[in-house]
């Protein structure tokens, strides 16, 4: 009789063992947050807080040049989630990052999609329509402020560099 308690002693150990430190790991790894893969969006909450302005009201076309920066701000975010995603998935693929940053990047990911409606209806409450061409607007308003950011800075190397030209 002992020969058939003991294993089956031996079994109950195990699996209840096991059982209490799945209940526990998964409590502990539920109340974890995840870590917000972009900083604050400074954009949103500036256009929020002029959309809520009730003493003055906001001017129309205030609220849409703030719109046309939140959306810049987006397509920024859309660009650096691009770059990253690729990176990020072959680390992970290596193991070389954990889980925990590649669920921050999917997190961000509907955050921002959340985020491209709610602008596109925003958009759309202005003038019908306008959604669709704000977001290449703010694209092209991107390039620009990043050929300026070189041009400007042409001066700077050429005299860092030594390199003088005469016109």
């Amino acid at each position: 009789m002992a020969s058939v308690l003991v294993p089956v002693f031996y079994v109950l150990v195990v699996f209840g063992g096991l059982f209490i430190f799945g209940h526990f790991y998964r409590k502990r790894s539920a109340n974890k947050q995840i870590e917000s893969y972009f900083p604050r969006h400074h954009e949103r909450d500036t256009y929020v807080t002029l959309l809520q302005r009730t003493d003055p009201h906001t001017s129309d076309p205030l609220l849409k040049a703030a719109l046309v920066r939140r959306a810049v701000a987006d397509v920024q975010r859309i660009l650096r989630l691009r770059e990253d995603k690729q990176a990020l998935q072959n680390l992970l693929q290596k193991g070389s990052v954990g889980d925990d940053l590649w669920n921050s990047l999917l997190a961000a990911e509907k955050e921002l999609e959340a985020e491209i409606v709610e602008v596109h209806a925003e958009a759309n409450s202005f003038v019908e329509g306008w959604g669709h061409v704000l977001f290449q607007t703010a694209s092209e308003m991107l390039a620009n402020e990043k050929t300026r950011a070189i041009v400007e800075q042409i001066p700077f190397e050429r005299s860092r560099n030594g390199i003088h030209y005469v016109i």
